[in-house]
């Protein structure tokens, strides 16, 4: 049984060092399938988004799933944490290292002290009076040090990452809407092509920066964004809807750069998709019905941004849609993030127009795209 016991403990403290180091440390995707937390999220995630369905109110739905990103981390973190504390206790017992102070031989008391050396609080009401056990307790304490270290550098880092996603998503809103839309995104810069542009070559690099910093960091992925008709997938998506109109054809529009974002964003979408095992698939709905493309070509025209018309254009413009809406829509689906219209549903003020407390009067009108008769939900 101390053989068992011995042997349960080194895996333990093992196992939960090489998880805490690919999460935190490799800065690289984990190819593997079996690890503890990927299976913490799936256990954790699946319920939280099961729970966050019957929610039928559309912010306090986000509001709930936007405690998920930070709590879950700091949840994972007291598991490991946990789990070191009782691999050292149960190395304490089977090795038969006795401790000064008390006469008792407890699992709790084992506990008690694998913790206090873990955190190096130093109480010193009980102290190993061994050779085995004050080398498991150096062991120990060198190595609560170094988790605690790397989880106050860890941190930062994640948040970091968070704010430089959340700062262009929110440079967005004035430039393709709130949700975004490929329409608006297209639309409101007709009249300046260069701006277009800069934008897309924008949101090149930071599709880059979201796939190095996601990958690396898949708990950013649930982290939500600051307003609830925003997220880092919605905007990805608009992007790559507006790419799709730009190589397909209109005039004056920056084709090679487009290619180049659009290469960089289904790049992004697709290996994230492979961080959460979203097999692709079709979507069940189309979300560029042929009434919908006649609105889009119809929004375009009226900006002075005319959309290549003809077969070829329709069957390269499904093509490109192919390349990532199967992708991106199973990856919404379980984030439970909303995919984006390609032309904006109804008239909507963009977030820098309103406040909590309404429109902001004197501020320009909102979209005048005409509305459709019916909203399809994407999820």
């Amino acid at each position: 049984m101390r053989a068992l016991g011995i042997i349960v403990g080194v895996v333990l403290i093992a196992g939960i060092l090489q998880d805490a180091f690919e999460t935190i440390v490799l800065p690289r995707r984990v190819a593997r399938r079996i690890r503890f937390t990927r299976m913490f999220y799936r256990t954790t995630w699946i319920p939280t988004a099961a729970l966050a369905r019957r929610i039928t109110s559309n912010n306090r739905r986000e509001t709930f799933l936007g405690f998920f990103g930070p709590l879950s981390l700091i949840l994972l973190i007291s598991v490991w944490a946990t789990g070191l504390i009782v691999g050292f206790a149960a190395l304490h017992i089977c090795f038969d290292a006795p401790l000064n102070g008390t006469k008792e031989v407890s699992f709790f008391n084992y506990v008690y002290f694998s913790g206090t050396t873990f955190f190096t609080l130093g109480f010193g009401d009980l102290t190993p009076s061994d050779t085995t056990g004050r080398m498991l307790a150096v062991t120990e304490a060198g190595t609560g040090f170094g988790f605690l270290a790397l989880i106050i550098g860890y941190l930062p880092v994640i948040y970091q990452a968070f704010s430089r996603r959340e700062a262009i998503i929110s440079l967005l809103d004035a430039r393709a809407g709130s949700p975004p839309s490929a329409a608006e995104l297209i639309r409101r810069h007709s009249g300046s092509i260069q701006e277009l542009e800069q934008l897309l070559r924008d949101w090149e690099r930071w599709a880059a920066d979201l796939m190095e910093s996601h990958l690396s960091y898949p708990v950013l992925c649930y982290y939500r964004s600051q307003h609830n008709n925003q997220s880092w997938l919605t905007a990805l998506t608009a992007v790559l809807d507006a790419c799709s109109l730009v190589i397909v054809g209109i005039d004056g529009a920056p084709t090679r750069q487009a290619q180049l974002t659009f290469a960089m964003a289904r790049h992004a979408v697709v290996d994230l998709a492979q961080i959460f095992n979203t097999a692709p698939r079709a979507p069940e709905l189309d979300r560029l019905t042929p009434t919908e493309m006649q609105r889009l070509r119809s929004v375009l025209a009226a900006s002075g941004m005319k959309l290549a018309d003809g077969e070829t254009a329709n069957q390269r413009l499904a093509e490109l849609r192919g390349m990532y809406e199967q992708f991106a829509v199973p990856l919404a689906e379980y984030l439970y993030i909303s995919i984006p219209d390609w032309v904006p549903s109804r008239e909507r003020y963009d977030n820098w127009q309103t406040s909590r407390w309404g429109r902001i009067s004197g501020l320009t009108q909102p979209c005048t795209i005409p509305a459709r008769e019916e909203h399809e939900d994407h999820f």
